[in-house]
């Protein structure tokens, strides 16, 4: 397995957990507008502060 190969596993499996960690926390309920949408791709990407208790809802 090359060094790239392991990095992109990585980088899924990272996203995996954000997107279960985001929808644990109702990030992906209401998705209807565009602060919406931008809160839950940054509970995605940002899901380690979620489990700290920073929400990340934009208001």
């Amino acid at each position: 397995m090359g060094r790239s190969r392991i990095r992109s596993i990585v980088i899924v499996v990272y996203v995996v957990i954000g997107l279960i960690v985001a929808n644990s926390h109702h990030y992906f309920a209401h998705l209807a507008s565009f602060r919406a949408v931008v809160s839950a791709v940054l509970a995605v990407v940002l899901w380690p502060l979620l489990l700290v208790g920073v929400s990340l809802h934009i208001r």
